[in-house]
């Protein structure tokens, strides 16, 4: 049984300073992380586990985009567009598991760049907004792709493929039983709060103090 602990990570710097000290910065945090799970608290909830995973995943992958000038919120658009074009803006805000303002700012930023046509449908005053890859778009998928297969493969290096296959059966059933509590959720009107709600709440209790 794992224990309930605190995160024992040192707290490093925030982005001030010249972007020069960003990768030592980044690096530090990389080892802090590290001995966290080898040294610290190897026993730590699995969700902070999979926090740290994923956040690896995603930085790995981001660098590489880098190169290619490719932001990661981009390429979560692209992936979802290569599966099935001329989606809607807010089937992809859905899809991406984004509020639809967010979306919109990065699909009118990736129609500047030219990967994506936002086409206002003439039905219901235009507000129904379908999006279409352009060729420079869809050209992008033979770039980026190997890119995060080299980072999955990184990833899992000197994993067997038993415990690969056991792994995936593991987040697989985490995924159905979470999905299943947020539905339930769903069916009781439980549901996470916004931003402007919590702001609300907070001057309710300054006001009451």
């Amino acid at each position: 049984m794992t224990k309930k602990t605190s995160d024992t990570r040192a707290k490093l710097p925030g982005s001030k300073g010249s972007a020069a000290a960003k990768p030592a910065i980044e690096a530090a945090a990389a080892e802090a992380t590290l001995k966290h799970w080898l040294e610290d608290v190897p026993d730590d909830r699995l969700a902070h586990l999979i926090k740290d995973a994923t956040r690896g995943l995603t930085r790995s992958l981001q660098r590489r985009l880098a190169e290619h000038s490719v932001s990661f919120g981009h390429w979560t658009f692209l992936r979802i567009l290569w599966n099935r074009d001329g989606l809607t803006q807010r089937e992809l805000a859905e899809r991406a598991g984004l509020m639809e303002p967010t979306a919109f700012t990065a699909l009118v930023a990736m129609e500047k760049l030219g990967y994506v046509d936002r086409i206002h449908a003439p039905e219901g005053g235009g507000r129904k907004v379908f999006v279409h890859l352009t060729d420079a778009g869809r050209a992008l998928k033979d770039v980026l792709v190997p890119l995060a297969v080299e980072v999955n493969e990184l990833a899992v290096a000197g994993v067997s493929e038993d415990d690969i296959a056991a792994t995936r059966r593991t987040l697989l059933a985490m995924v159905r039983n979470l999905s299943v509590d947020e539905i339930e959720a769903a069916k009781q009107d439980r549901r996470i709060l916004s931003t402007r709600e919590f702001a609300r709440l907070i001057d309710r209790a300054e006001a009451d103090r």
